[in-house]
């Protein structure tokens, strides 16, 4: 129990801290992208850049719309938080630890219906956005929320779809066995023994989870929610203080969270190369691979997180109608085809 309460602390500082450095990651990239330095001014390479920005929302006016629904509008921010915080709960973020003579495994949750656990968890999420649109009593911020509602509702589908598809291949809903499954000895190419990373096998599926993923977190190209030519900012527009940042942190949580989601279910989550060779035969003891196993996901987590940031400072924003015919006409019908192709390939292999 007391290993359990560690990590759940841990996690916590590190999906706060991950949240609050991801804005200055933003920046960098960003600035990157276009060609410019970007903050530099607060610390050393404007690593104090989050810290300032957090302190700034802090000590800003807090205010409710004078007719606002107060209690809503403010729990709202908190269901959302509250949500993006308790998805990390199932997912592993490394093999195992040896300590105090018994062997931990790095999750929190480790569950037999960890994927379940997180659809359902997500799908709460879009009460939090509806709430504070509606609470807000600002036609603006209810049109945002109702965008925001009908763009996760509908992505939800194709994600779930394409999620069946890994599924209905590895035959579990435990991430941690996932993982395990995609633990090869060469990174992810090792085909002659059934064991490789599931991007390989559900090319399709990943593509699908990943644009859902964007649409999901409001980012850009998808983030007609906060449309700031139409809505000002959408379903947060009468928020202020850390109200607002709270919204903010809980966008960025749910990155890192998607993140490392996406890291478990096609890239092999914590697994490296030689990871359960190293094992065996006793080269590495097992708190060495447990450590190298968090670091290696982190690492993938990073690389995703960059790579969210990339497209939205690349792509330009959809139109709304755009987005909705993509999700219905493109994304449900190929997450469906892929289900076909995927089950008609399970029950031949």
């Amino acid at each position: 129990m007391w290993f359990t309460i560690v990590l759940v602390v841990i996690l916590f500082v590190l999906c706060l801290g991950a949240a609050a450095y991801e804005t200055l990651m933003e920046r960098k990239v960003a600035a990157f992208l276009q060609d410019r330095i970007g903050p530099n001014r607060a610390g050393i390479f404007g690593l104090m850049q989050p810290l300032c920005d957090g302190g700034k929302l802090f000590f800003k006016e807090d205010f409710v719309p004078k007719n606002a629904e107060k209690w809503l509008f403010i729990i709202s921010p908190g269901i959302l938080m509250l949500i993006a915080l308790s998805t990390g709960a199932v997912i592993p973020w490394g093999k195992s630890l040896f300590i105090a003579g018994e062997s931990h495994l790095v999750q929190v949750a480790n569950i037999d219906v960890g994927v379940l656990y997180i659809m359902g968890i997500v799908s709460i999420g879009v009460y939090g956005i509806m709430l504070g649109g509606w609470a807000s009593n600002n036609k603006y911020s209810l049109l945002g929320a109702i965008r925001a509602s009908s763009q996760m509702i509908s992505y939800e589908l194709a994600m779930g779809l394409s999620l069946l598809s890994i599924i209905m291949m590895t035959g579990t809903l435990d991430l941690r066995a996932m993982v395990e499954q995609q633990a090869s000895n060469l990174y992810g190419f090792s085909f002659f023994n059934g064991m490789a990373w599931n991007v390989f096998y559900q090319p399709l599926a990943f593509i699908l989870f990943v644009t859902c993923s964007f649409a999901e977190l409001n980012r850009a190209p998808f983030d007609l929610a906060e449309c700031e030519s139409e809505l000002i900012g959408g379903y947060h527009t009468e928020y202020g203080s850390m109200k607002f940042g709270t919204f903010l942190f809980a966008e960025y949580i749910n990155m890192f969270i998607s993140s490392a989601l996406i890291s478990t279910l096609f890239f092999g989550g914590y697994s490296f190369p030689f990871m359960n060779e190293l094992a065996k035969n006793g080269t590495l003891g097992e708190n060495a691979i447990g450590i190298i196993s968090i670091v290696v996901f982190l690492i993938k987590i990073i690389f995703c997180i960059f790579c969210f940031m990339w497209v939205r400072w690349t792509l330009p924003r959809f139109r709304y109608d755009q987005l909705m015919r993509l999700g219905w006409r493109v994304m449900i019908p190929l997450s469906i085809l892929n289900l076909l192709i995927t089950a008609t390939a399970v029950v031949f292999s």
